[in-house]
């Protein structure tokens, strides 16, 4: 795995939901806060998105919103005061018709619907949500900002772009097989979205880590190998640098040295697999680097305040129901 992967592993659970929605006329549709992160990808038209706390973002055809820390937000057909997000339609509400001008154009995942199409839409966009764990937040995921924009440039985001147009046709009608495509889309289109962050010129520090030569490769020696006994310095021979510049230059970056964000990485690993599989914690143990089930249970209780097996019930893990006592 290299880092932005496991980074969005970490925090995934659940199944991501989409809606594909045509609306004219004055309208306006607030989403509340969100566990989670949401996306809208404009297909066509434009609107305006206002965020909590921050300033309104004009949406143009082609262009694809993230909010990753699942801000609530108010959609709107033009620019909204005060008044106006006070009377905002509930999303869910809107997207069954409840709002003016709104016509669902058929979903997927947590809120399915039928296509209702009644003349030509002014606008047609893609909203959905991405369900996270925020417990354990890679420090990469913690840094995106609370909205990202990424305007629509012909040619550029390739990848993201030819995403957006597969969840389009394949939300356009249920076709067999969907209701695998479609999450698995949903998925690629975030790691897609975070990507594409990364190389907008962003001065975010994750952005400088991963194109630091030295950094970089440390990184993905610890994320494609986590359980390996790893030490300064042959973390170091791994990079190619004497130890010395691995300790700056990592520390430096990263903001912790080595050695600690291996350690913090094994235990967030962990509650991952805790979470997410019916591993022994035998099993966990080793795929994360602990010598003993013991072991890792003293460093996780240190960590997170709280035994595995209790951490595991209370995400209601795949094997909460098993013997993972430690």
């Amino acid at each position: 795995m290299d880092v932005v992967s496991d980074a969005i592993s970490a925090v995934r659970i659940g199944r991501p939901s989409s809606n594909r929605v045509r609306v004219s006329g004055s309208w306006c549709a607030r989403l509340a806060p969100y566990d989670g992160a949401g996306f809208h990808v404009m297909v066509e038209g434009g609107c305006w998105l206002l965020p909590d706390g921050g300033a309104p973002v004009l949406l143009g055809a082609g262009d694809v919103v993230l909010l990753p820390h699942g801000t609530g937000h108010v959609t709107a057909d033009s620019p909204v005061d005060a008044v106006a997000v006070e009377r905002a339609v509930p999303f869910d509400r809107w997207l069954e018709g409840g709002g003016p001008g709104v016509r669902p154009a058929g979903g997927a995942g947590e809120a399915e619907g039928e296509a209702e199409v009644e003349g030509e839409a002014e606008v047609e966009m893609l909203c959905g949500k991405y369900r996270l764990d925020r417990s354990r937040v890679h420090p990469l995921m913690a840094e995106l900002p609370t909205v990202v924009h990424l305007p629509h440039r012909v040619g550029s985001h390739p990848e993201l772009r030819a995403a957006i147009d597969l969840l389009g046709r394949e939300l356009d009608a249920q076709r067999p097989g969907s209701c695998v495509a479609v999450p698995s889309l949903l998925d690629l289109l975030l790691v897609y979205m975070i990507r594409s962050w990364m190389t907008e010129g962003t001065t975010g520090a994750w952005p400088a880590v991963l194109g630091d030569p030295v950094a970089a490769a440390a990184l993905r020696a610890l994320h494609s190998d986590p359980a390996a006994p790893w030490s300064n310095d042959r973390l170091a021979a791994a990079a190619g640098v004497s130890r010395p510049t691995l300790a700056r230059r990592f520390s430096t970056l990263v903001g912790r040295p080595p050695m600690a964000y291996l350690t913090w990485w094994r235990l967030t690993f962990a509650a991952a697999l805790l979470r997410d599989t019916s591993d022994s914690l035998a099993t966990v143990a080793r795929r994360v680097g602990y010598g003993s089930p013991y072991a890792l249970s003293h460093a996780f209780n240190r960590e997170f305040g709280t035994t595995p097996g209790r951490y595991r019930a209370e995400r209601g893990g795949v094997g909460s129901g098993g013997a993972v006592s430690a």
